[in-house]
């Protein structure tokens, strides 16, 4: 089952509503995070990789929603079909990433390249 994936609008409503059962992951490098982030994700960046798979189950609950953030879209897409593999069922890939976020919802949300 491939994951889903949800607009930029939805997922303003889901941080706004502070959805209860939905835990949101951002996988950008800490160095983007200090350029730019929104508040309420856990930061797994793919390139640390090691770090923290071997605790994912620990980090991540497989029975909630889990919505995945990047920069554009394509590592959190990475992460989405990643995480399908190991065994995690509702899980939704932001479109457009955080830099459409910042285009179409909060533009004070800084842009960077």
């Amino acid at each position: 089952m491939p994951y889903q994936e949800i607009s930029v609008a939805e997922l303003q409503r889901k941080l706004a509503s502070q959805a209860e059962g939905t835990q949101f992951v951002d996988v950008r490098e800490p160095e983007e995070l200090e350029q730019s982030r929104l508040d309420g994700f856990i930061n797994l960046p793919l390139s640390h990789y090691q770090e923290w798979s071997m605790r994912l189950g620990e980090i991540l609950d497989p029975q909630k929603e889990t919505i995945v953030l990047c920069h554009h879209g394509m590592r959190s897409a990475d992460m989405c079909s990643f995480l399908l593999r190991r065994g995690y069922e509702n899980v939704k890939n932001v479109q457009g990433g955080i830099h459409a976020y910042s285009l179409y919802v909060d533009p004070n949300v800084p842009r960077y390249m």
